[in-house]
């Protein structure tokens, strides 16, 4: 089965979003579940945003990024996310420091890929298996580059009632290198050598470097 479609990348610690333009093929079995099929269609959803013509106006960047933004927060789990990459600092924070660290966090990840979107080349994404156990699920799936090996990509989800019983990535490694064992690494050695106050600064002022790239 092919169709077309396009790829999220997220490369090490510093995120990459990258929009190829692909043909998906699903190897090996048909998916029955939706779990693969969610994450298919959230990337449709991206692909007709980035490719309408008129949101490609200079005039509608702030429109398209918004756009963009809302269907990303319909797939990505950024609670999910900030409470696994702070580990066990989440439990020491306070509704409020929660509340504010998702906050940044997720503007990090979207601002660090968002204006990168429009920067794509032809790629060939192949969804090489799913497994699903209780309300956890991997959807692995390989990119083919058109030099040099392929580049291996798991969509780690979770079906979460919060999110209505849908199913919500909340990591991924790329070539075997976890995103959220990546951040909580690097948030850990921060706080652990100044303090949670000083990552939180250090969040915020990436945040705005980023904003006014």
């Amino acid at each position: 089965m092919v169709k077309k479609g396009r790829v999220i990348i997220f490369k090490g610690g510093v995120i990459i979003f990258i929009v190829a333009v692909l043909h998906a093929v699903s190897v090996g079995k048909v998916f029955p579940s939706d779990v693969t099929e969610g994450l298919k269609g959230t990337i449709s959803k991206v692909i007709e945003i980035v490719s309408n013509k008129d949101l490609k106006q200079p005039d509608k960047k702030e429109e398209r990024q918004r756009l963009l933004r809302e269907v990303i927060k319909e797939r990505f789990d950024f609670e999910e996310m900030s409470n696994r990459s702070l580990a066990t600092h989440w439990k020491e924070r306070t509704s409020e420091e929660k509340r504010e660290f998702i906050e940044i966090f997720s503007n990090l990840l979207e601002n660090s890929y968002v204006d990168k979107i429009e920067s794509y080349t032809d790629e060939e994404v192949v969804y090489t298996g799913e497994s699903v156990e209780g309300d956890y699920a991997v959807v692995k799936t390989n990119i083919i580059k058109k030099v040099g090996e392929g580049i291996p990509i798991d969509y780690k989800l979770i079906k979460t009632t919060k999110n209505g019983n849908k199913w919500m990535v909340y990591d991924f490694t790329i070539e075997g290198v976890s995103m959220v064992n990546n951040y909580r690494s690097q948030f850990n050695k921060i706080i652990r050598s100044s303090s949670y106050e000083e990552l939180v600064k250090k969040m915020k002022t990436k945040r705005e470097d980023i904003s006014l790239e």
